[in-house]
């Protein structure tokens, strides 16, 4: 069994009130927008596997780290992302060429700040998943991201985390939490 906390839109914030999700989860995975590689780096320290797709903000640091889409399997589910995919009613081309290799069971996309989670019954019932955003930027008026588990096939108890905004003043070039 897994526990996974998902993430996305973090724009160089990583909201300390995750902190309990973060100690608690088996595995992160992010939805791109990370913003910094603080970020990325912070997860990482935890030393569990952090997944992740670069976002549109991200810069060339960011995205020699992470690709534009990924595919890897989690006990028994299959599981794909990219950041920029639209929505079930109308994806955009990422997601479309992410469905050219084969429909996933879970599908991550990122970008849209909005938190969304839906079978997609056109495509095998398959769980598309956006986290929201769990930074500061953007028009958001709630941090969002989603944790959940994963026994074999079985995916279960999601959890929607919500976190009232709040703001931080950041200099250029800082991060939250500083490393």
């Amino acid at each position: 069994m897994q526990k996974i906390l998902v993430l996305s839109d973090t724009h160089s914030f990583l909201d300390p009130r995750l902190e309990e999700h973060l100690e608690y989860c088996d595995q992160f995975w992010h939805g791109g927008d990370w913003g910094s590689v603080a970020v990325a780096d912070t997860l990482a320290s935890y030393g569990k596997p952090v997944m992740g797709v670069y976002g549109n903000i991200d810069d060339r640091t960011i995205r020699n780290m992470y690709p534009k889409i990924e595919r890897f399997t989690c006990e028994k589910v299959t599981v794909a992302m990219t950041h920029i995919a639209g929505a079930p009613s109308s994806y955009k081309p990422d997601a479309l060429e992410t469905f050219s290799k084969g429909i996933p069971n879970i599908f991550i996309c990122g970008h849209s700040h909005i938190l969304q989670v839906k079978r997609d019954l056109n495509r095998r019932n398959m769980l598309f998943l956006n986290p929201g955003a769990a930074g500061q930027h953007g028009f958001h008026s709630e941090q969002t991201a989603l944790r959940f588990k994963i026994d074999g096939a079985r995916i279960y108890d999601m959890e929607v985390i919500q976190m009232p905004r709040i703001k931080v003043k950041l200099g250029k070039g800082d991060v939250f939490p500083p490393m």
